[in-house]
């Protein structure tokens, strides 16, 4: 098995508690409104939100892929901090066996954050990730960040 990381910093201009409550708390809920062409729907299938919970993402027509499995792994509201695991599902494809992120979310001196993420793909075997097949994948994500906080710019009193 091969294992490959990658770090990442988005600033954003929504402070710390907002931006946790909407991209990690309220996510299931949010996502398939903002974004129903990426996200169908989010199901709980074992668990209460927090560690061990497992969750079933139906993605939407718009995708290429039509679901994943993953685990919280860890939940802490207090430091906004939030780690899972992506372990079933096509997105993973063929070369990749389980994909783990690490998402912080810090203040920043402008009253804005500053969201910190590390991903750690587990390839197949001897299996390579290509740097596009990791670009595709930032690329989406940073999609759905902005999304967010497009949502949150345009619903001021939201969370």
């Amino acid at each position: 098995m091969g294992v490959i990381t990658y770090d990442h910093e988005v600033t954003s201009s929504v402070p710390p508690a907002k931006l946790f409550k909407a991209f990690i708390l309220d996510f299931d809920n949010l996502i398939p409104k903002i974004l129903p062409q990426a996200i169908k729907s989010v199901e709980t299938l074992q668990g209460d939100g927090g560690a061990g919970t497992v969750k079933l993402t139906h993605f939407g027509e718009g995708s290429q892929y039509k679901s994943m499995k993953h685990r919280v792994d860890e939940l802490d509201k207090e430091n906004f901090a939030f780690k899972y695991t992506v372990f079933e599902g096509d997105v993973l494809g063929d070369v990749i066996e389980k994909t783990s992120y690490e998402v912080k979310i810090e203040a920043s001196a402008d009253g804005g954050s500053i969201t910190k993420s590390k991903s750690t793909y587990y390839t197949k075997d001897d299996a390579k990730i290509t740097e596009e097949d990791i670009k595709s994948g930032k690329d989406k994500s940073a999609g759905v960040f902005k999304a967010i906080e497009a949502h949150l710019a345009a619903n001021p009193d939201a969370y």
